[in-house]
């Protein structure tokens, strides 16, 4: 008998708890998943900030910045146009190559090219 009054005391409680859940203000706003690119840019994204908190930016030229951050201004859509120059960026854009083999993005992906 002892048992199912707990039950029922319960019962109450999960049906708030379970209630509040559902109505998430994320699902609330008809927020949607984020697609497979959104999800690859977000990875190289955060492997990006690590390698440059991690290794600094000596040796990498404004230019080699700049058109890596106008990758990333893009959702990572932009044309691959960062060149790697130095031994330095060279350094940088292989670490990078291997971070998102190892994040599940294709190497497609990734914005280095040197057209010249």
């Amino acid at each position: 008998m002892m048992h199912s009054t707990r039950f029922i005391a319960a019962t109450p409680i999960l049906l708030v708890i379970a209630a509040a859940s559902a109505a998430s203000p994320a699902l609330a706003q008809g927020s949607r998943a984020p697609s497979w690119p959104e999800v690859k840019c977000a990875r190289y994204t955060k492997s990006w900030a690590e390698a440059l908190a991690r290794r600094g930016t000596q040796g990498l030229s404004p230019q080699f910045l700049a058109s890596h951050e106008a990758f990333l201004a893009s959702g990572c859509t932009a044309q691959a146009d960062v060149c790697a120059r130095s031994p330095q960026e060279l350094e940088l854009a292989n670490i990078m190559v291997i971070q998102a083999m190892n994040a599940g993005t294709a190497s497609t992906f990734l914005p280095f090219s040197c057209r010249k």
